[in-house]
């Protein structure tokens, strides 16, 4: 009997994950993006993520907003629907095809007026060069190796009341599990750690798809 709650429990776990991700249906925009963005290898944000960014996009009325790597379109899509008309997202990554697919996917998705700056080019290299308190809110969904160096960046970058949020917060499970020492894995620990011990902050990890974490900056 002990096995057989176990597993209903698990059961219920994973249906109730499905709900979550399931809540908001993703529209034809969306659904070819994260297709073509799977197709070469990219591993946009899901569905309950993304609508967490709009949300909190639309929460904070951000107008000056960095990505860091572009999902093949599908995370812009979402910030650009919480953000308004006038607002400008720039979009970092290091591949140009995954660029020109995410401009297809603004055009799908009745985005092109947006105003969108797309920089290709390592993050640790174009970072630096944005103005410092100039943005609103900057995601991060690139090399997880990276992570810490790219939360000095964002503390930078971020003017007070600004967000920073990271994709793969929970990194499939492995952030929990201490048997877990791999380099991404403990990468997005550290980012973990040096979010909650900072003063400056005030933290969230939401346990959606992948898991999100997030701060606002406080001063």
């Amino acid at each position: 009997m002990r096995g057989s709650h176990e597993e209903a429990a698990i059961d219920a776990i994973e249906a109730t994950r499905a709900y979550v991700e399931d809540f908001l249906p993703e529209d034809e925009p969306l659904l070819n993006a994260r297709r073509r963005g799977q197709e070469v290898g990219a591993m946009p944000i899901g569905p309950a993520g993304g609508a967490a960014l709009r949300f909190i996009a639309t929460l904070i009325g951000a107008r000056t907003v960095v990505e860091v790597g572009s999902g093949c379109g599908v995370s812009g899509v979402y910030l650009m629907r919480g953000m308004p008309k006038d607002a400008v997202l720039t979009s970092v990554d290091i591949e140009p095809e995954h660029q020109r697919l995410a401009k297809q996917a603004y055009r799908e998705a009745g985005l092109s007026g947006f105003r969108t700056r797309m920089i290709i080019g390592p993050a640790l290299e174009v970072l630096p060069r944005l103005t410092d308190g100039a943005y609103d809110m900057v995601f991060c969904d690139a090399a997880k190796r990276e992570y810490p160096e790219y939360l000095v960046d964002a503390l930078r970058l971020l003017r007070p009341g600004g967000v920073v949020a990271f994709d793969n917060a929970l990194w499939h499970d492995r952030v929990a599990d201490p048997d877990r020492r791999d380099p991404d894995t403990e990468a997005i620990r550290e980012v973990h750690r040096m979010i909650r011990e900072d003063d400056r902050l005030v933290p969230l990890l939401i346990p959606v798809g992948d898991g999100l974490l997030c701060a606002v900056r406080r001063d």
